[in-house]
């Protein structure tokens, strides 16, 4: 179970031009993006406290982002 609910993600697949989508498919979009999500916050927290704030703040995640994208290619 994910913390992300299934029928949004059902929704964004739809969005993307998907006449019809598997439960099983929104079901894994969902963990993907969660697991995602987790890797970017993770990153994101240690960026803030590095900065010496406790605040996460939107610089933080653009920042864990395009760590993610580097580390992934």
């Amino acid at each position: 179970m994910t913390i992300i609910p299934v029928a949004p993600v059902g929704r964004v697949i739809r969005e993307a031009g998907a006449e019809r989508i598997s439960e099983s498919a929104s079901e894994e979009l969902a963990r993907i993006l969660e697991e995602y999500g987790m890797k970017i916050s993770t990153e994101a927290i240690a960026l803030a406290r590095h900065a010496g704030r406790k605040t996460v703040k939107e610089v933080d995640i653009k920042m864990a982002v395009d760590i993610a994208r580097k580390t992934r290619d």
